[in-house]
């Protein structure tokens, strides 16, 4: 297992002191899970994503996508309607799967669709106007100076 020495970025930034026990989960997750299904993560454009997810065998109706507390929890759990067959190779996994993406701030999912035994989930990255960066205006204007004698005899 890999250590990271997080204290550079500890000195130089303010409430990122979650980061460490953040990769630590993502690392636990990563090395206690199947990699079943395979699946893609595309950057669309500045922000937006796509999670493409190969779910040969699953119909929609066995595919539940949750998204919940910036974790985006697919899960597929076959019917077992199917009739037993004789298999001579069985190569395609009909095997029932629960995989979980971390997402950053703002980041939802929008859409999802299944084609050609592809899930395709969309995400879209949404800061509120809030977050967002804004200029301040800086004006010329004299100096209001105070005159204390005037106060002083007032």
């Amino acid at each position: 297992m890999r250590n990271f020495d997080f204290s550079p970025l500890y000195r130089s930034t303010v409430g990122f002191d979650h980061l460490s026990s953040l990769l630590d989960s993502v690392s636990r997750a990563e090395s206690n899970s199947s990699s079943y299904p395979p699946y893609n993560i595309e950057l669309i454009d500045k922000d937006q994503y796509r999670i493409t997810m190969a779910v040969a065998g699953f119909v929609e109706e066995e595919l539940e996508i949750v998204s919940e507390k910036q974790t985006l929890t697919v899960e597929g759990k076959k019917l077992g309607n199917e009739m037993e067959a004789n298999y001579l190779h069985r190569g395609i996994a009909a095997r029932n799967f629960k995989r979980r993406f971390q997402l950053a701030d703002y980041v939802e999912a929008t859409s999802a669709r299944i084609a050609n035994g592809l899930l395709h989930i969309d995400l879209i990255r949404e800061v509120p106007e809030a977050m967002k960066p804004k200029s301040i205006p800086i004006t010329i204007g004299d100096n209001k100076l105070i005159d204390v004698k005037k106060q002083e005899a007032a």
